[in-house]
């Protein structure tokens, strides 16, 4: 095998992460393990444009899959797919024009909304001036979740606005720096007379800076 044969053996891990809606796919993966219907749910694909994509991702050994009954389970193949990921990711926020320009205008609703770092949410929660909420689907929450936060999905943060307490702080985080669902909760709640703040990134941050993650049902 030649030089040019090996580097092209690692070109096929670019190969495979060249597709926004791969990308999105594996975004969704950094939550929880999913079933191709509900990967196809989440991301508004269909099942059988899902069903491809994970294959190229699988090909170039990204995911895996388990098989459960009629349903196979897809997940990450470990955590070095986040960190290339995050690796992409923070070339392009630093470096690519087009993609700064790209996300000006996807989270330009963002602007006035103030971000709460890991060790300032450490602190405020150590001290019981604040409370955390997760406002991902609950199963995301189950697979995994910063210790003390409690489930409330987005979707149904409105009927629990009465159980929320008024004197301390909400801080609110989702899937990550992209995620808007903690966005929305924000100003859900500052609206009802909340003072709310998110957290500046979401569980696959946190997890990968070696902070404790829990597990489990609300």
């Amino acid at each position: 095998m030649t030089k040019r044969q090996v580097f092209d053996e690692f070109a096929r891990v670019g190969q495979a992460l060249a597709s926004g809606a791969r990308i999105e796919l594996l975004d969704l993966l950094f939550q929880a393990e999913r079933t191709v219907e509900q990967l196809a749910a989440e991301s508004g694909m269909s099942v059988a444009n899902v069903s491809q994509h994970l294959q190229v991702l699988k090909h170039a050994q990204m995911v895996e899959v388990r098989r459960e009954g009629l349903y196979a389970f897809y997940r990450l193949a470990g955590d070095e797919v986040y960190r290339i990921w995050e690796s992409i990711r923070g070339f392009g926020e630093t470096r690519v024009l087009g993609v700064r320009e790209a996300l000006a205008d996807f989270l330009k609703g963002r602007e006035g909304l103030e971000a709460v770092t890991a060790d300032d949410l450490r602190k405020r929660l150590k001290s019981g001036a604040a409370i955390l909420i997760d406002v991902r689907p609950k199963e995301e929450f189950a697979a995994g979740h910063i210790p003390g936060a409690i489930s409330v999905p987005v979707k149904e943060l409105a009927k629990h606005l009465a159980t929320l307490p008024r004197r301390k702080e909400i801080v609110a985080y989702c899937r990550g720096p992209y995620c808007v669902q903690s966005d929305a909760a924000v100003e859900l709640l500052a609206k009802h007379g909340f003072k709310a703040k998110r957290l500046e990134f979401g569980l696959p941050e946190w997890r990968a800076q070696g902070l404790a993650v829990q597990s489990g049902a609300a």
